[in-house]
């Protein structure tokens, strides 16, 4: 994935599959840690991902 693009993939792999899976969150968090900033998009992405998990339209799926 482009190193620009991997927070807004992830996000929008999260939104097709209608899941919040702990190796999606994990590598959102991860490229957050390692980018040290947020760009706007990202931002935009991620505050679309938590209002729809906020709707009911996307599970958080527990760690196992």
């Amino acid at each position: 994935m482009k190193t620009t693009h991997v927070i807004r993939k992830l996000v929008a792999k999260a939104l097709y599959i209608k899941q919040l899976t702990p190796d999606i969150e994990n590598e959102i968090n991860y490229e957050l840690s390692r980018l040290g900033y947020i760009s706007d998009a990202d931002y935009e992405a991620l505050e679309l991902l938590m209002s729809e998990m906020d709707a009911g339209r996307i599970r958080l799926v527990p760690s196992p």
